[in-house]
């Protein structure tokens, strides 16, 4: 890769913010595909996204910025895609543009609800997009965290070493430390179970658990994430780096997860419609643990934590008597 490459992110929300601002502290210019055309134009005119992240300052001149994912598509090499995995099939459904020949990270926590697959595996199953150019960025890392210029660490995987240290390097500053790891299956899987690990945290808090039991429920969590992604993906791993419990850990204590905070409403006696009608995020752990439950009946992994917040979310189980099954099955 001698040439130099151009980066675009794709998505409007407040991990697509954090990533547009961390890009634009190293490149000159920083594509950026967002549909609402009235948050492109106050971004050009005051310099933040009205919607998400609004304490984020961004230089609009070192955007790129369009409505148009054709366009961004057509004048960009690298896409960091970061739209919430709800929505992403619907947005490339617009496509018409080739996505051939384009490197493809993926910035989403997420499974993709159509097919039930990680981002990557779905761009390689459907959009024939070869491994080697499919890489994934995961934290532990909170948007708000960068907005503030938090101290914060980032991952980025990817087979080709080149290419995962070229999005290292375009993302690191003073204030965000990054490592490259190979592992794009493990890492992409760890960062959506992390996310049902958090909605179960959330519905215990909600349910009146307190810290012991939460960290137990996250000694016993890390576990049971080595065991799923050891079944999908058998690799030596260190389960224990920043990509898999670090992240779940920040995402599983944070006062700025929405999955903790859609989980907590859940425990409190929400209904899930309602929860989600409440927040003005997506939270990702939803979607996820419908896919990871069907894995887990499928390979055959001992996941008691998957269970139970499955049960309480799809199959309507009461949730104060399906978290005290649970505590029976956690040591």
């Amino acid at each position: 890769m001698s040439e130099q490459k151009k980066i675009a992110v794709f998505g409007g929300g407040s991990w697509a913010t954090a990533i547009a601002k961390m890009l634009s502290e190293n490149l000159e210019t920083v594509g950026w595909y967002m549909r609402n055309e009235q948050a492109i134009e106050h971004i050009k005119e005051n310099d933040h996204n009205p919607n998400y992240l609004q304490s984020a300052d961004v230089d609009a001149r070192q955007l790129d910025l369009s409505s148009d994912i054709n366009y961004t598509v057509e004048n960009y090499d690298i896409l960091i895609f970061a739209i919430p995995s709800a929505f992403l099939t619907s947005e490339l459904n617009k496509l018409t543009s080739s996505l051939e020949g384009k490197i493809i990270f993926s910035a989403i926590k997420g499974i993709v609800p159509e097919t039930g697959l990680i981002i990557g595996e779905h761009f390689n199953i459907h959009y024939n997009i070869p491994l080697e150019n499919i890489g994934v960025i995961t934290g532990p890392c909170h948007a708000e965290e960068v907005a503030m210029e938090r101290l914060s660490y980032l991952t980025i995987a990817c087979i080709d070493t080149e290419k995962a240290n070229l999005i290292s390097n375009s993302l690191k500053n003073w204030y965000i430390k990054t490592k490259i790891s190979d592992d794009i299956i493990g890492t992409e899987y760890a960062a959506m179970l992390k996310n049902i690990y958090a909605v179960a945290a959330g519905i215990a808090h909600g349910l009146g658990y307190g810290d012991n039991f939460q960290a137990v429920l996250m000694s016993n969590a890390i576990r049971e994430m080595k065991r799923f992604i050891k079944k999908v993906h058998k690799m030596k791993r260190n389960i224990n780096n920043s990509a898999y419990l670090g992240d779940l850990l920040v995402t599983g204590y944070s006062s700025f997860s929405r999955n903790r905070l859609f989980g907590n409403m859940v425990g409190k006696g929400y209904t899930v419609k309602s929860a989600q009608l409440e927040m003005s995020m997506v939270a990702e752990g939803y979607y996820a643990t419908k896919s990871a439950y069907k894995m887990t009946k499928e390979n055959g992994a001992n996941t008691p934590i998957i269970d139970a917040v499955y049960n309480v979310l799809y199959d309507n189980k009461n949730a104060k008597k399906e978290f005290k099954k649970l505590t029976d099955k956690l040591d």
